[in-house]
């Protein structure tokens, strides 16, 4: 069960995910002398301002994703470039905490998905969603703008929309979690577990360090919750268990940021998303693969760069195995079990770090131990650079955790509990 010349690829869904399946697979078949027609499927406008144009994502791009981009000869364009992330700032009762990269040759950028923020105005800023869909396009994909009913199990897959049946001999689901699944029972396809996450836009506050700003334990719920600056405006993305309906107003108000608003009023568009926390089962079949976090993403972080890399993952086994349950089998899904194992390092590390955020003490000794670290090289910095990774999804959790667990780590963590208190962090 092989792909041959003239077979016909259909890609449900032109995000990150969709885009760069259909990218590599082109890529892919160039190289094997293989001739496809790949259509991409993708009911949306990614040009549209709001919700309707948007894929419902915070909108960061891993230095990871970045040089999965840069494989392709792909480079982000200024105009799609909302702001450079260079730090990353820890708000911790009335203390900032900075956390800047271990190695500056890694590039960070916030985008937007879709046309930015629903009563934003113009101009609207241009989507990145929508620059790498062009960029399929460009590269042979037949891109159409049709919303998909339903795929049929068959001998070969049949995909249904409002004014056409298309059989295929691999059909890519890449629709995510926050669009309707449309699969046919048959298939056996479980979506994942998600969480709630709560996302708006403001005008840029004022007064706030450069970076990106993590804050903790408010509104009732909040795992974290991240300010994010893309040019005129800030993203607001918040990740929490059982998020009241308020969220974004209790957060701006209890975090004290409605004062370095423009306009206290002014919140620019808003929506809750899905953020998968568990792998999806039945996400390859015959003729049937599934790629980003409709089959599994990293926990929390690097989302786009972990649909890129499934993608790829995907269709270099399509093109060097075949299409058939067994070659995704083989080929694929061995990548998403280490995603998922990953991930279960990725919820131990999320609850350790509760620990010394919520013990006056421990939290303390840590602030001490990061400032010890300042007089180290960069790569000794084992601390610091772990919640870089955290935060950025720019390491693996499995990877931070044997580097905190590490004795050297360990006695340094001792070290700044035994010293006396003396701050580097700055006082709000």
């Amino acid at each position: 069960m092989r792909l041959e010349n003239g077979n016909r690829v259909v890609i449900v869904g032109g995000g990150p995910a969709g885009s760069c399946a259909a990218l590599q697979l082109l890529r892919l078949a160039s190289e094997a002398a293989l001739q496809l027609e790949v259509i991409v499927l993708e009911a949306r406008d990614f040009s549209r301002p709001g919700p309707a144009g948007c894929n419902k994502c915070a909108g960061i791009l891993s230095s990871a994703a970045v040089r999965r981009l840069e494989a392709l000869d792909l480079t982000v364009p200024p105009d799609v470039v909302q702001a450079e992330l260079d730090a990353y700032i820890l708000h911790l009762g009335r203390t900032e905490l900075p956390i800047y990269p271990p190695d500056p040759a890694r590039r960070i950028y916030s985008v937007y998905r879709g046309g930015g923020p629903r009563l934003g105005g113009s101009p609207c800023p241009h989507s990145f969603d929508g620059w790498l869909l062009d960029q399929a396009r460009e590269r042979g994909a037949i891109v159409r703008r049709s919303r998909v009913r339903t795929i049929r199990a068959s001998v070969r897959p049949i995909i249904v929309t409002p004014k056409e049946q298309i059989e295929a001999d691999l059909v890519v689901l890449a629709t995510g979690v926050n669009s309707p699944t449309p699969i046919d029972p048959a298939w056996g396809y479980k979506r994942p577990q998600t969480e709630t996450m709560a996302q708006d836009e403001v005008p840029m506050p004022s007064g706030l360090t450069a970076g990106v700003h993590i804050y903790f334990g408010h509104p009732r719920g909040l795992i974290f919750g991240a300010l994010i600056p893309k040019g005129r405006f800030a993203s607001i993305s918040l990740l929490g268990h059982g998020l009241p309906h308020d969220a974004v107003s209790l957060f701006l108000e209890e975090q004290g940021l409605l004062h370095s608003l423009p306009n206290v009023t002014t919140r620019l568009c808003g929506c809750t998303s899905r953020v998968v926390v568990s792998p999806a089962s039945g996400f390859y079949a015959d003729r049937f693969v599934t790629v980003g976090d409709a089959a599994v993403t990293r926990l929390y972080k690097d989302g786009i760069g972990a649909a890129f890399h499934t993608a790829e993952v995907a269709m270099r086994t399509a093109i060097e195995r075949g299409v058939s349950r067994a070659a995704f089998e083989a080929g694929y899904r061995p990548t998403c079990q280490r995603i998922a194992v990953d991930n279960w390092f990725g919820q131990f590390l999320f609850r350790l770090w509760n620990i010394p955020r919520s013990t006056p003490f421990l939290l303390s000794a840590w602030q001490r131990t990061l400032q010890n670290e300042l007089a180290f090289p960069v790569m000794r910095q084992v601390h610091t650079n772990a919640m870089w990774g955290i935060f950025t999804g720019d390491e693996s959790y499995r990877r931070i955790l044997i580097a905190l667990s590490h004795p050297a780590a360990v006695l340094a963590f001792l070290r700044g509990m035994l010293m006396r208190s003396g701050a580097f962090v700055k006082e709000s």
